[in-house]
């Protein structure tokens, strides 16, 4: 059997990062995993992109190949023997359809869910506007930027790269155990975003913990181009 379980492109990645008090994130962090900083502060992103020309074990799934995923993630290292490895820990992940939110629980032991959602995406010469909206409690929620169509390389040391360069995904099975898997992607380029706007009900969706998150401005939001990526069937307990 390939050992590649999933393929696909993730595009128009938008990241809004908010630098948190590390003890809110605790009570979130696997076995076997410390929180991994920038300038010693601690962030949680609330992210948006397109997930496209979706394939599993290289068969392509036409009728949910594509949609929008909105999550909220936070950032972890862990190492393993010489060498260090930069993850991310998902709070929660939303996409339109049950039966991908019912795939990656069963699979992945994640934390999906799945409620209505939609994009705008208009791209010129000179500007990109990207919108993603999703729908809870009959409340339309969204995340927009405005940014400059030419894409760039990400600067070494960079907040940029910092929250863009993780490639692990770990999850919490319980306190004493974890679960560890591979994403694949090339360094992506980024956008240089002009302005942009958020309207989350963190609180409802994401717990009493981050509710205070929708009185708070981002601290830095990103665009990147995204890529085709690739996800690894190996799965990692320790």
């Amino acid at each position: 059997m390939t050992d590649t379980f999933l393929s696909a492109r993730w595009e128009n990645l938008i990241m809004a990062n908010y630098a948190v008090d590390p003890g809110l994130l605790q009570p979130y962090l696997p076995h076997g995993v410390e929180l991994d900083l920038f300038n010693d502060k601690a962030y949680v992103s609330l992210v948006g992109f397109m997930f496209k020309r979706t394939s599993l074990f290289h068969i392509p799934i036409p009728f949910f190949g594509s949609f929008e995923e909105i999550n909220l993630r936070f950032y972890v290292k862990r190492q393993d023997a010489d060498s260090i490895k930069r993850g991310v820990v998902f709070i929660n992940e939303t996409v339109p359809y049950k039966a991908v939110a019912w795939l990656a629980n069963a699979l992945y032991k994640e934390h999906y869910i799945s409620i209505p959602t939609k994009h705008m995406i208009t791209a010129g010469d000179a500007f990109k506007k990207i919108r993603y909206e999703w729908k809870i409690n009959n409340t339309w929620n969204h995340l927009a930027v405005n940014a400059l169509a030419e894409t760039a390389p990400m600067l070494p040391g960079s907040m940029e790269e910092f929250i863009f360069e993780h490639y692990y995904g770990y999850t919490k099975l319980d306190d004493a155990h974890s679960q560890e898997y591979k994403v694949n992607h090339p360094l992506w380029q980024v956008h240089k975003v002009v302005d942009y706007d958020v309207d989350c009900n963190f609180g409802l969706m994401y717990g009493n913990d981050f509710a205070f998150l929708a009185h708070h401005n981002p601290d830095s939001v990103f665009l990147a181009e995204g890529s085709p990526v690739t996800v690894k069937w190996k799965r990692t307990r320790f």
